[in-house]
């Protein structure tokens, strides 16, 4: 009968040790209102791919995909390096293209912590049989900068950030 006891409590101290070591722990994070407005250029939609960068200037995370056809992404070079190697899931984070002239707006979240901590935001847009910006919007996360208007260089005319 012990040894059954030893057993059953050994499994159950093993299920605690791998339910607390299985789950990551979640970092507060604020959404944002994010408003692109685009310039008035003529031709199809625009992809807009909004990621964040780390302090060493690599893609860390995609925050948002306007444009939900997947066959158009390796068209917004840089990024697509960064995503087709990993090819995460971001359906949930995707949604129709914007053409010009027009604005949309969307919901992002980011982690608390890369606020003034080095991060950058970064906005890339493509067009079909047009141009490709890199750095169409970029700017450093800091607590005033996620309140402001950031002018484009591209496709995109600004940007406006606002706290949710």
């Amino acid at each position: 009968m012990k040894k059954f006891s030893i057993i059953k409590t050994f499994s159950a101290l093993a299920l605690v040790i791998f339910t607390l070591y299985s789950f990551k722990p979640v970092s507060p994070a604020t959404k944002y209102k994010c408003m692109v407005q685009m310039t008035n250029y003529t031709g199809e939609g625009a992809y807009v791919v909004i990621s964040l960068i780390n302090p060493n200037g690599e893609y860390e995370k995609t925050l948002y995909v306007q444009g939900d056809d997947s066959e158009w992404y390796n068209d917004i070079t840089s990024w697509w390096k960064f995503y087709g190697k990993k090819r995460n899931n971001i359906d949930a984070i995707t949604g129709a293209t914007v053409a010009g002239g027009q604005r949309s707006i969307n919901v992002i979240e980011i982690e608390d912590a890369k606020i003034n901590a080095g991060y950058s935001i970064r906005f890339e847009s493509s067009v079909e049989d047009q141009e490709y910006y890199e750095q169409d919007v970029q700017f450093e996360l800091t607590s005033e900068s996620v309140k402001s208007k950031v002018e484009g260089k591209g496709f995109i005319r600004y940007v406006r950030m606002i706290p949710n």
